[in-house]
Formats: C-alpha cells, sequence, structure tokens
C-alpha cells in the first residue's frame, strides 16, 4: 500500500494540473483546492503508514520502476522521518494558498492555478526520490512554474526577479549535478556498472573515496545547495527581490517549501557523501551563515516595505537553520530540521498576513500605514502572534528550533564536557547569537509601525473597500510600489479616515481559516515538540554517524587531506579502486549522538 501512496502523492497534483488546463476558468481553483486537499489526505495516510519513524531509515524500500537498466537509473521512490515532515508540510500548505488566492488573482487564473499544481508534484519529487536523476529532474523542474508565477503574476519588477531567481538556480544546480555524476562515473569505474541511487553513491563517496575526493565533491554539491536555501553570503541576494515581486501565495511556499529543497539536499546528499569535505570546510560555512544573518538583520533596519522586511529576516533565519546543520553534533541538527518546518510555517503566515493587508490596500508601505488594530483587530491578532512566532518566543514553534541550532553551535567542541562534538564552538554561537536581538527589534519595530499607534491609512484606501482582489496578470493592479501621485497616497488621519463609510473591513472568514491551521500548529509544537524530536532523532543519528571521529582526527591533526608527512593515515587513502577507507575498520562512537533525545526530547 506504502506504494501506492507514494505515486499518488506525485499523481495527484500532475492530474489536478492537466484537469485545471482542460477545465474552464471558473472552476480552476475549485479543480487547484481540491487537488490539494487531496494530496494532503495522501500525505497523512502515507505518514499513518510510515514504518520507519524510529528507525531513520528510508520506506518504502519496493517503490521502484526501472527507467534506464543499463545507466542504472530508476523511478525509485522512499524517504525517512525528515523527509515525509517536509512532505507533510507541504501538503499542508498547499491547499491553504490555494484557498487564499480565490480574490488575490483574478486574471489568467487557469494558468495561476496549474503552475501551482505542477509545483507541488515537483517539490514532493525531490523529497521523496531515492533516484539521483529522478531528485534533480524534480529539483530543477521546481524553477519552470515559479519562473512564470513571479514572471506573470508578480509586481513592477517581477521579469527582473523571475531572471535572477531562474539563473542563480539554475547555474548552481548544475555544479551540483555535475558532483553527481562525478560519484556516478567513480562508482562505474570501480564496479563495473552505473547507479544513480543515491543511497548507493552517499555510501560509496563517504567510504571508498579519498579525502581530496570528498572535498571537491562536497563544493560542488553545496555550490547548487547553497543557491537554493539562500542563507549563505553572498549566494542569498536573489530570495529578497523574488519574495517582495512574488505572489503572495508564492511567496508561502518559497519560504515554506521551495527553499527547503536545497536544506534537504545538504541533509540528504552532501554532508552522507563526502563527510571528510564537510568536516574541512565546515567553519567556512558557518561563517558565511553568520554573514548572511547578520547582512539580512542590518538591512531589515532600513526597510520600509512589509513584505520585503520578512524577506530579508527570512533570509536572517534560513542562516540560523543551516548553521545548526554545520554544528555537525546531534542538537544542531536536530534544531536545524526542526527550523526548517517552524520556519516554513511562521514565515509562510506572515506572508500570508501581508498579502492580506495588500489585497485591501494595495500597499506594504508602513509610512503608509500604522495603527491597524483599530480598523483589523483580528488582523492585529494574527500579526502580533507569527511575529511573536517567528522571532522565536518561548511557548511557541520557533524558540526550539533557534535554540537547538545556537545550543549545537555552542557546544560543537571536541573537549566539549556535553560531549557534543563538532568543530565550531562558543564564539560562533555568540556572534550568530546578534541576530536574534537584531531579529526582535525590526520585528517589534515592525508590529509598532503597522498594528499600534495612530491609524494611517492611504487616502485611496477609500476606494478599495469589500474584499477586492488583484490580478497579478495586469501590471497596473499589481503594484508593489508605493509610486503616484503624492495625493493618491498621503496617509489620512484618523479622524479624516473614519469619514470614508468604504474602507476595508476585517478579516473574513474564509481568511480567518487559513490562518488558525498555522496558529495551532505553532501553539501545539511551542508547548509540546518531543513528537517531532522523537521522529527527527533516529534519522540524525544515521547522518552523523562517520562524524564523531572525523572530528577527532580533524582536530588532532588540524586537517583530513593528505599531507606528505603523514606516513600514512589519510595519505594512504586510495582512489576509488582501493578498499581502504579513513573509518573502514572502526565503529563510529554513537554515544554522542543519541544522547539528543535525553537531552532535548524532554
Amino acid at each position: 500500500m506504502l506504494p501506492t501512496l507514494s505515486y499518488l502523492l506525485l499523481l495527484i497534483p500532475m492530474i489536478a494540473t492537466v484537469a485545471i488546463l482542460c477545465a474552464p476558468s471558473s472552476l480552476a481553483k475549485w479543480i487547484a483546492t481540491i487537488g490539494s486537499l487531496a494530496t494532503f489526505f495522501v500525505a497523512i495516510g502515507f505518514a499513518w503508514m510510515f514504518p520507519a519513524w524510529t528507525d531513520g531509515t528510508f520506506a518504502p524500500t519496493d517503490a521502484t520502476i526501472p527507467l534506464l537498466p543499463s545507466l542504472g537509473i530508476s523511478l525509485s521512490f522512499g524517504t525517512d522521518s525528515v523527509g515525509l515532515l517536509l512532505v507533510l508540510m507541504t501538503a499542508f500548505l498547499m491547499p491553504l494558498c490555494m484557498i487564499g488566492s480565490f480574490t488575490a488573482v483574478t486574471e489568467r487564473t487557469k494558468e495561476y492555478f496549474a503552475w501551482f499544481m505542477a509545483l507541488e508534484a515537483a517539490m514532493l519529487t525531490v523529497f521523496i526520490a531515492k533516484d539521483a536523476i529522478v531528485f534533480y529532474t524534480g529539483y530543477e523542474f521546481t524553477l519552470i512554474p515559479m519562473y512564470f508565477l513571479i514572471a506573470i503574476y508578480g509586481g513592477d519588477n517581477k521579469r527582473v526577479a523571475s531572471i535572477k531567481f531562474f539563473l542563480y538556480t539554475f547555474f548552481g544546480s548544475i555544479l551540483t549535478l555535475s558532483g553527481v555524476i562525478y560519484i556516478a562515473a567513480q562508482y562505474k569505474i570501480a564496479n563495473g556498472m552505473w547507479s544513480f541511487d543515491l543511497s548507493t553513491l552517499t555510501d560509496f563517496c563517504s567510504t571508498k573515496m579519498s579525502a581530496p575526493q570528498q572535498y571537491w565533491v562536497f563544493i560542488l554539491l553545496m555550490a547548487g545547495f547553497a543557491v537554493k536555501v539562500a542563507s549563505f553570503f553572498p549566494v542569498h541576494t536573489w530570495l529578497p527581490l523574488v519574495h517582495d515581486q512574488a505572489p503572495t501565495a508564492g511567496s508561502v511556499i518559497l519560504a515554506a517549501s521551495l527553499l527547503k529543497l536545497g536544506s534537504w539536499g545538504v541533509y540528504r546528499i552532501a554532508l552522507p557523501a563526502a563527510p571528510i569535505g564537510g568536516v574541512e570546510l565546515d567553519q567556512i560555512f558557518a561563517i558565511l551563515c553568520i554573514v548572511g544573518i547578520l547582512n539580512a538583520a542590518l538591512i531589515c533596519w532600513v526597510q520600509n516595505d512589509a513584505k520585503k522586511l520578512i524577506a530579508y529576516s527570512s533570509v536572517s533565519h534560513l542562516g540560523f537553520c543551516m548553521l545548526g546543520m554545520f554544528s555537525l553534533n546531534a542538537i544542531g541538527v536536530t534544531g536545524s530540521i526542526m527550523y526548517m518546518i517552524n520556519h516554513g510555517l511562521s514565515t509562510g503566515a506572515l506572508f500570508l498576513c501581508i498579502g492580506m493587508i495588500y489585497e485591501r490596500y494595495h500597499t506594504k508601505d508602513m509610512d503608509q500605514l500604522g495603527g491597524l488594530f483599530r480598523r483589523m483587530p483580528i488582523w492585529s491578532f494574527f500579526m502580533v502572534f507569527f511575529t511573536l512566532a517567528s522571532l522565536g518566543l518561548p511557548g511557541l514553534n520557533g524558540f526550539i528550533g533557534e535554540f537547538l541550532c545556537l545550543m549545537g553551535c555552542f557546544t560543537a567542541e571536541p573537549q566539549s564536557v556535553a560531549g557534543y562534538p563538532g568543530v565550531l564552538g562558543p564564539w560562533y554561537a555568540i556572534v550568530a547569537g546578534l541576530g536574534l536581538v537584531l531579529c526582535a527589534m525590526y520585528l517589534l519595530m515592525m508590529l509598532g509601525k503597522l498594528v499600534w499607534g495612530p491609524l494611517r491609512e492611504p487616502a485611496s484606501a477609500a476606494h478599495h473597500g469589500g474584499d477586492h482582489g488583484h490580478s497579478g496578470a495586469n501590471p497596473g493592479a499589481t503594484t508593489h510600489s508605493s509610486g503616484g501621485s503624492a495625493a493618491q497616497h498621503a496617509s489620512v488621519t484618523e479622524s479624516s479616515a473614519q469619514s470614508h463609510s468604504a474602507l476595508p473591513a476585517d478579516l473574513n472568514a474564509r481568511e480567518i481559516g487559513i490562518l488558525v491551521p498555522l496558529a495551532v500548529f505553532c501553539l501545539a509544537v511551542g508547548f509540546y515538540p518531543k513528537p517531532m524530536l522523537d521522529v527527527i532523532a533516529p534519522s540524525v543519528e544515521r547522518l552523523l554517524a562517520p562524524y564523531p571521529s572525523l572530528v577527532a582526527e580533524y582536530v588532532a591533526k588540524g586537517t583530513l587531506m593528505p599531507r606528505d608527512d603523514d606516513g600514512g593515515g589519510m595519505a594512504s587513502i586510495t582512489p576509488v579502486q582501493g578498499q581502504s577507507t579513513l573509518h573502514a575498520n572502526s565503529e563510529p562512537p554513537l554515544a554522542t549522538v543519541t544522547t539528543v533525545r535525553e537531552s532535548v526530547g524532554q
């Protein structure tokens, strides 16, 4: 049954895409909503029957259809507990985005909803693919729907944003593909046959390839994943513009799922395939994360556009996510995975809140909007709630991920009394922690401008009453800028604003229904994260098995790369034809990894 469900996860959004294109435009949103809901229920069924929640293995094991046997390429699906959490998050958010788009787009609706269904199919393919070529196909195909969603339904600068998005992610992905092909070619040399099975390739690379080979393979793999996750300086620069120009639902899916393709690639391929490269380059990538965190946080201070501010804050938050990943210990990596899920939901909810304001006022300029609690108390409640979740208030979902990421980084020392190996240390966590202070300051500043104080609304708000949407296909209706004459956009005082009988109303039942499930999740995970921690821990243990011994050797020698004066050791590691490996004859110490459940799972 599980293989059938894995196929249905992909087939349902594909069928919905075709059905939308064949149906009248008036039915497009309903087909997309039904299709995304059906996909979500299949994901729930998949999770209910999933047998590998507690052992870190991949399931199903028999969902394989040979495609090119001579090249070892097959349509093979299966995932572990971490991948399944990402599947559930994506399937959960997509119907909310479809319902949220009912009034946001009024022209070319068939293409809009069809692109979203195609995008969902591609993202789910990445999360459950067991074949490297299938993984890469889904990974690259996400560029096409997202490109058109931005280029057609975006803001004034949508063409620049769509091209920048495509070029950055496409060229980075080519380098990642070259790394995968190199591993497969070395496997062919050593074994006389091709294979693109991800587990086979990662095991082969980590145990049979030399230290220099792993070093360069890690760089190639990270070239594409680092661009996609957009948390490493300086390859993060495409993300804020794309977030700002994308339609609201596009920004939600971009933050929640599309960026997680990069972090999933690091977790699923880069770190397990090239552990020597991961340890050697760990400090460099950690520094790039910290620079990205602080750079984006400082830029937030000068933003008057609410959506741009949330976009830059997303870059900063993802920096914490990847910093936890590169702590190379169980606490940090567990926190990183928690951050993947929680960032997607809380930041996605913030984009939804800003989109609801934009539908009413047609501006996101915080100089023109203020004191909205007086006009929209329900919206203000959700805006405050999700902002607090995003900045990591204890008791909400954002706190546990941030805490574990920084704790993992802080304790990432071979001599740490806590016993969590790593090559980072307290100073990395302390400097990165400044980003949390800045995050709290700029997000609270945003709340102070938008929610509290005297009521400020654009004078043109009097002409945009009700729940009017805008069409992304019409540039005049989609402008994200605050351009125009001063009279059109001058803020009115509270007394004069009250004279307008057609001013926008508070959230309606449809919009409340979109935000309530997200709020419930934020509360549930914030108060009781143990179930998620328990299912994440086995997968993390499996990933980190070779790292403690590598970290210890790195600290002892200063490098894992071969040196002429080694007299053996790393210099004795032979190319792929050889059988010796760095850690082939020793059992990696797992005690330091398994303690994560006792230390953070209570």
